[in-house]
């Protein structure tokens, strides 16, 4: 699973930051996921955060599943 916050949609509440602590922070006014932390599982914490998130800023996609023989997808 992959975390993304949409820039464009958060207008800084800092809900994110102050759910997950470990994987969002507060950066220039915007949530934001912190390096490293973009891949990460079903965390009840985190699903907690997108779900109050007051912008609906934070998404969860599918990360691609990396194949045999070939290199890992970003």
């Amino acid at each position: 699973m992959k975390i993304s916050v949409d820039r464009d949609l958060c207008y800084g509440s800092a809900e994110c930051a102050h759910r997950a602590p470990a994987v969002f922070e507060f950066v220039d006014g915007f949530g934001v996921v912190r390096p490293g932390r973009e891949q990460t599982g079903e965390d009840p914490e985190i699903l907690e955060a997108v779900e109050k998130c007051p912008s609906q800023a934070i998404s969860i996609t599918e990360s691609p599943r990396s194949t045999p023989g070939l290199p890992d997808l970003p």
